[in-house]
């Protein structure tokens, strides 16, 4: 029997009503029924180092974490963050009042843009951008304006100009994302030096998405903003133990900031899954304390996988964006004579026996990502040798 309802009003809040079912789901499904190598979404196809998927057992076991842990995190991993940033950056909080732990960095967004924004504010954030930024803010009820990250000698670079004239008297926050995905793209010290400047003389909040700071391939390393002039005060910072560990299913994120922010961002958090991935956060604590030849020696490995995936799909005739960060490569398919991402990547399944995400997904305006299309290269080698012969073969003959 059909169910009415009294109102011809859509079932869906109409916040939410353009986003629909992402392209990831999409994507997968096709490499699923295709039986697809899946170069498409971000997770790594190994788990990450064994002595902290045996901490996990250990809390398990020792019954640490089973039960609800503390709405802000469990101290342990509360210490572990502050101990990183202190340790890696120089950047000092109070792990009883200025850090905050997430279900992945995607809640501490969801809870930190639900938190500070409220309907008619207007947040900046650097296009293409990850898609659940677009969701969250329309989730608050603000406005999102996009900056374009644009093709500019071999990498996708910020026009400071244009970030400048996009702050009006509405402008709430800045939502930057460096290491950013989708386009590899690590922000200088030129460029976040404007962006602070621009933020304490606008008096303006930002955002930072960090979930990829040990993936910087250069030698400088990881910059977070908040460790520039003025942006203590104004800067929640996020980051994820997903990423960097290669265990993206535990959801483990936290944010750290000043007091009062992430006071406001918990007050938003307690609503959503209030506490999460218990048993998890003992382990990421220890992760977290690795000597720093793990962490070096896992950004190498994923240096070696881009330059596999680049040379290959340079081979193939893509056009290769070589990405200073992250574990994903842009490509620009108008050499192989194509023009639409969308139907290039539906086809590229049966074509290839490849899976690859189209960027314009990640953009409002759609025709600025048209050609691009983008890969992951957090997969095994022989399987990324695999998918880079398949697409030889699809392309080049």
């Amino acid at each position: 029997m059909t169910t009415m309802t009294s109102s011809a009003r859509p079932f869906l809040n109409r916040r939410l009503a353009e986003f629909g079912t992402t392209i990831f789901a999409e994507m997968s499904a096709l490499a699923v029924a295709t039986g697809s190598i899946n170069l498409g979404q971000g997770f790594p196809d190994t788990d990450g180092p064994e002595e902290i998927r045996e901490a996990a057992v250990r809390a398990l076991r020792d019954g640490r974490g089973n039960q609800y842990p503390p709405g802000p995190g469990v101290p342990e991993l509360r210490t572990a963050v502050t101990a990183h940033q202190e340790r890696r950056y120089g950047l000092s909080y109070d792990p009883d009042r200025e850090v905050l732990v997430t279900a992945g960095a995607t809640e501490a967004i969801a809870a930190t843009l639900l938190a500070l924004v409220e309907p008619g504010d207007e947040v900046i954030a650097l296009e293409p951008y990850y898609d659940s930024y677009a969701a969250c803010i329309a989730m608050a009820g603000g406005t999102r304006v996009p900056v374009t990250l644009r093709p500019h000698e071999g990498s996708f670079r910020l026009d400071l100009d244009e970030l400048r004239a996009a702050v009006t008297p509405r402008t709430r926050l800045l939502l930057i994302n460096t290491p950013h995905n989708p386009t590899g793209t690590v922000l200088t010290r030129e460029e976040l030096t404007a962006v602070a400047q621009l933020a304490v003389e606008r008096d303006l909040l930002v955002v930072t998405d960090e979930v990829y700071e040990h993936l910087v391939f250069d030698d400088a390393g990881h910059l977070p903003l908040a460790s520039f002039p003025g942006m203590r005060e104004r800067t929640v910072s996020i980051g994820s133990a997903g990423k960097t560990f290669s265990f993206t299913g535990w959801k483990v994120g936290w944010v750290t900031s000043t007091p009062d922010l992430v006071t406001a961002v918990r007050s938003a958090k307690q609503f959503l899954t209030y506490v999460a991935s218990g048993p998890f956060q003992y382990a990421v604590a220890e992760a977290l304390a690795l000597p720093d030849t793990y962490f070096e020696a896992f950004r190498e490995d994923m240096r070696v996988k881009r330059d596999l995936l680049s040379a290959g799909l340079t081979e193939a005739g893509f056009k290769v964006f070589r990405p200073s960060g992250t574990y994903f490569i842009t490509t620009d398919i108008r050499p192989l004579g194509e023009t639409d991402g969308f139907a290039f990547c539906r086809a590229l399944p049966e074509r290839a026996g490849v899976v690859a995400i189209p960027n314009a997904v990640f953009y409002d305006h759609r025709e600025e990502g048209a050609p691009f299309v983008r890969f992951a290269f957090c997969k095994r080698t022989e399987v990324l040798a695999d998918a880079t012969e398949r697409l030889r073969k699809a392309f080049a003959g």
